[in-house]
């Protein structure tokens, strides 16, 4: 008997709306299994959108003050695909040790600018800003794979005309 591969499991993770959700990221995000929203939601219609697509985790921002984005938590931890994603707005809120909680991926927003880097064996992702263009900084989101434990990400640039 053969051992069958588990199925890859793709995570769209989106953060800084900022009340827009533009037709480039809702066609981005088709298809993947779970959403994470790293805050700065800024109308809460934009979760009901998300929620459409596929299982959403949220967490609020600091524009996020008032009605249903308000009560969002401020950060959450989420097993998806075998591994432990900590979501926060802001990495500096971070209140605790990713390497002693297992964390694979700490995943936060915050400043608009989409990076991804390891250190101490996990993954930081900042998908960036999907809402209105701020600066010069391109609009992006990120997608994640989870396959046999192995975590890959990579950053998504919405807008036509833009490099990846």
């Amino acid at each position: 008997m053969t051992k069958r591969a588990k199925k890859e499991l793709t995570i769209g993770v989106i953060s800084d709306t900022h009340g827009l959700l533009r037709p480039e990221a809702i066609h981005a995000l088709i298809g993947v299994d779970h959403i994470l929203h790293a805050g700065d939601v800024g109308d809460p219609l934009i979760l009901d959108k998300l929620r459409w697509i596929a299982p959403l985790t949220a967490v609020r921002g600091n524009v996020d003050v008032t009605g249903v984005c308000r009560r969002l938590p401020a950060s959450v931890v989420v097993e998806l695909g075998g591994r432990y994603f900590y979501l926060v707005h802001s990495v500096d809120d971070l209140d605790l040790n990713p390497v002693a909680a297992g964390i694979a991926v700490v995943v936060s927003g915050h400043t608009h600018r989409a990076e991804k880097h390891v250190r101490n064996g996990v993954l930081y992702l900042n998908p960036g800003s999907a809402g209105p263009r701020r600066f010069d900084l391109p609009v992006t989101l990120a997608k994640v794979s989870v396959a046999d434990g192995v975590v890959r990400a990579r950053i998504v640039k919405l807008c036509a005309g833009e490099q990846e």
